[in-house]
Order: structure tokens, then C-alpha cells, then sequence
């Protein structure tokens, strides 16, 4: 029997740029239908940067208020173990002590119009793990909890630490994928070789598309994309990307543009290369807005332009994904870190040196 700490180390967003490692934080108690967890692993996704640096999409602005409500655990891209129930969890959510679980990003209130239609992740109350105070504190922590409307999953024995961290990157890059609605005969170019970005080539082989291109200016994550099955790559601040795929089209452009970068510059990017009545997928977030020539979507090509949010349904497929081997994840974590180098995985997260940047309690 495991005897647990009553004391632990928990990363803690003050406000903006304003994170602290708190050492001596109290060990979470577990409500009715909630499930305590020993944190494996937290990968830092770019969202988690961003929000560190405080971009207004995160702390508002003049005309909107701050979606995040700190002082709140950071980190939503996490797994663990289960040590600890509060009453009815394991039959509500069918798990055992011991058993590998990760929960989805958000945490439906099962209230709203949204979840009560099953679009449970466009929740309106909207709360994401690591951002919105003691309602869904996350996984850059040693323990944590999973609340009684989490969407659990149990993660089996066969996948590596590496594949676990990514499920929840990964299910994001699936869900993005199929709102690409992805045609055998189509072009295909997605822009962003991110983590995220190497998660969406792998799904969109799957979808066997005629022409698969890959933009990024990292040639490492070039190099990763092309060995997970990117037909060609392409470097945008070394060639013109935008002309070289209206020849490789007879001059019409790809059918299909998912944006996935976080760099407002490829947004325009996609609208100038994309053809007429094609399909532009945005997936990014953000630091700052971005603007462009909204007659091109209407006027002038007649685009349809496709949201992806979060990775509803998709986490039970990455996992068979990787059981399968059609997932890998080689070489998509490239550093990892303890909660005690925080900043120094926040600095690389944000650099061109990593993929993908974990911490491990």
C-alpha cells in the first residue's frame, strides 16, 4: 500500500509571468466521484507559454475579460496514475487503483446547451484543466484531481511514457484532421510542424491524400515530418511557398490548409495558397491577433473555414493508434524536465531547440 505524501510540490499561476513552485502545498482530498492522481508526466503545451507571457486571449483585454481565474495549477497535457477516490469514482468512472489514466482538457459542466447536445467540449461555462482556479487546477503538480465530469481514459501498459504524454496533443491533431474532411484526391497543405503539427501528418497519411505538404522553418521538425510521411517540405523563409504550390496544382492551389503554427503570418499564408472553394482548417492559439482580407474568404474564393478546438473523441484513437503502431512518437519529445526547472522547460518550450518539452515530477 502506498503511503501518500501530505505535502507536495505544485506549479502555481499567480497572474501573468507570475508563476511559483510551491513546495509545501497540501495534498488534494478527493470529493464524491473524483479521483486523485499521481502525475507521470505534463507536457508544456505553447498555450501554456503564452499564458505564462500574457497574451490578452488568456488575461483579456479592453473589451473582454481574462478567461483564466488564477492562482491555478498550469498544465492540461497530462497522465498519472490513480492512488485515491473520493466515494462512487471508480464505478463512475470504471477504473481501478493502479490503473494508467488521462483525462480530457476540459471539464464539462453537463449543464450547459453545449454538453447537454454531447458537444461537451465547447462547454459554455468552458472550464480547461490549468487554467481556471480550484474548478480545474492541472497537471504540472505531483497529485491532482480528476472532477466527477471529466472524460477518463485508461491508458494501457503497453504504451511508453513518451506515447502517453502525447494522447492529449495528439487527439487535438486527429480532431483538426477530420475537420479537414480529407478527400483521396486532395492536396493537402498544413502549415506547422509542431508537436501538434507531427501529430496531424501521421493522421492525415492515414487519410491517404494525393499530395501531403508540410511548411515549418524548423529544419528538424522538417525532418520529422518528412520521415512520418510528408510528401514534400517546405521552407517558407526559404522559397516561396505560395507559388510553388500553385504550380504543383496547375495553378488552382491545395484543396486543403490547416493552419497550425501559433504565427499570425501563416493565416494570410493559407488564404493567398488555398484554391477557390477549398477548406481552411485553423487550429492555432495565438499570442496576438491576426488580420487579413476576409473579401478573399467571401468574394473572391467562396473558402469554407473550419474552427478546431480541443480533441472530442479522439482520445480512445490515439491509443489504439499507438497500440497499432500507425502512431509514433519518436523523436516528438525532445526534452525533459522536474518541477523544479519549470522555467527552464518554459524557455525551451518556446524555442526552435524542442518539439516537445515535458515535466516529470
Amino acid at each position: 500500500m502506498n503511503i501518500l505524501p501530505q505535502r507536495i510540490k505544485q506549479l502555481v499561476n499567480y497572474g501573468p509571468r507570475d508563476y511559483r513552485l510551491v513546495s509545501d502545498a497540501p495534498l488534494p482530498t478527493p470529493k464524491t466521484r473524483e479521483l486523485l492522481i499521481k502525475i507521470s508526466a505534463c507536457g508544456v503545451c505553447a498555450s501554456d507559454v503564452h499564458c505564462h507571457g500574457g497574451a490578452p486571449m488568456f488575461w483579456g483585454s479592453a473589451t473582454a475579460p481574462s478567461w483564466v481565474k488564477p492562482p491555478v495549477v498550469p498544465g492540461h497535457e497530462f497522465f498519472g496514475e490513480v492512488v485515491g477516490y473520493g466515494e462512487g469514482a471508480l464505478e463512475h468512472f470504471s477504473v481501478k487503483m493502479g490503473d494508467r489514466v488521462i483525462a480530457e482538457q476540459i471539464v464539462p459542466c453537463e449543464q450547459c446547451r453545449f454538453c447537454k447536445n454531447g458537444q461537451y467540449w465547447m462547454c459554455e461555462k468552458h472550464d480547461i484543466y490549468g487554467f481556471q482556479n480550484e474548478d480545474a487546477n492541472g497537471g504540472m503538480c505531483e497529485y491532482m484531481l480528476f472532477k466527477p465530469t471529466s472524460r477518463v481514459h485508461k491508458i494501457p501498459d503497453s504504451l511508453t511514457r513518451n506515447e502517453c504524454a502525447l494522447i492529449e496533443p495528439f487527439a487535438c491533431s486527429i480532431h483538426a484532421v477530420n475537420r479537414g474532411d480529407i478527400q483521396f484526391n486532395d492536396v493537402v497543405v498544413l502549415s506547422g510542424a509542431g508537436p501538434l503539427g507531427l501529430g496531424m501528418v501521421q493522421a492525415i497519411r492515414l487519410k491517404t491524400p494525393k499530395l501531403l505538404i508540410v511548411l515549418d522553418t524548423i529544419p528538424e521538425r522538417l525532418r520529422l515530418a518528412k520521415g512520418f510521411g510528408a510528401d514534400l517540405v517546405m521552407n517558407p523563409l526559404e522559397e516561396d511557398v505560395v507559388t510553388k504550390v500553385k504550380a504543383l496544382t496547375d495553378g488552382y492551389g491545395c484543396d486543403v490548409y490547416i493552419e497550425a503554427t501559433g504565427n499570425p503570418a501563416s493565416v494570410p499564408q493559407g488564404l493567398q495558397m488555398i484554391r477557390k472553394m477549398g477548406r481552411f482548417v485553423e487550429f492555432s492559439v495565438f499570442s496576438k491577433e491576426t488580420t487579413v482580407d476576409w473579401s478573399i474568404i467571401g468574394d473572391r474564393k467562396e473558402l469554407d473555414i473550419r474552427g478546431a478546438h480541443l480533441g472530442p473523441h479522439c482520445y480512445e484513437t490515439v491509443i489504439n493508434f499507438f497500440e497499432r503502431k500507425l502512431f509514433s512518437a519518436e523523436g516528438v519529445v525532445t526534452h525533459t524536465y522536474s518541477l523544479d526547472e519549470w522555467e527552464a522547460a518554459f524557455e525551451n518550450a518556446h524555442s526552435a531547440e524542442s518539439v516537445k518539452v515535458l515535466l516529470v515530477p
